[in-house]
């Protein structure tokens, strides 16, 4: 018997994010979604405009997730900001790593991907980055002033930070290891004792 979802909207946005971070956006088709979700194509229609408005949605759910953990994260306060930071790398450096199934993160996932393909998803992408970016600077912000982190620029150190990690997990998917992952928390801890 199907059960019934409080949220169909959610319902279909949570199940096609565990399809598209194992498979990708483009490889995963409606019908694969509308039967994993259990839900008729009515109700992806009646929620989504087409499947670019989805992956929009669908980005913008992640970018939501994604912000919130951070902002529970970085408000634990009984943490210096240093270590705030590199609990934040490390969560990063476990969800990303070789025996990971799919990728957690929708960033590392998508962007290649979609950059060409929807400028409505890149624009979402862009600016959810954007966002974690300020997140990023600002616990650089903090740790600048608790003195535990040197005196650093906390944008141009947040989007250093941001791009090392996103590249090593690119890296660490092509060669199918964990070595780019402990490089970047390598040069991470550097970067933040400088």
């Amino acid at each position: 018997m199907k059960q019934p979802y409080a949220d169909t909207r959610q319902h279909i946005l949570d199940t096609a994010s565990h399809l598209i971070a194992a498979k990708g956006f483009s490889c995963v088709g409606l019908n694969e979604v509308l039967q994993s979700a259990e839900v008729p194509k009515g109700s992806f229609y009646h929620y989504f405009k087409s499947k670019e408005q989805f992956g929009q949605a669908l980005l913008e759910d992640f970018f939501t997730r994604y912000l919130g953990f951070i902002d529970a994260l970085f408000a634990n306060t009984e943490l210096t900001a240093r270590e705030r930071l590199l609990r934040y790398w490390q969560q990063w450096r476990e969800t990303q790593c070789e025996g990971c199934d799919d990728q957690k993160c929708m960033v590392v996932k998508l962007s290649a991907e979609v950059a060409d393909l929807s400028e409505a998803m890149r624009l979402t992408l862009r600016d959810g980055t954007e966002r974690v970016i300020g997140r990023l600077a600002d616990c650089i912000a903090a740790g600048n002033a608790d003195g535990s982190l040197p005196a650093l620029d906390p944008l141009d150190t947040a989007r250093t930070l941001y791009q090392l990690w996103l590249g090593a997990s690119l890296l660490a998917k092509l060669h199918r290891t964990e070595c780019p992952l402990e490089h970047a928390m390598g040069a991470t801890k550097k970067i933040l004792s400088l």
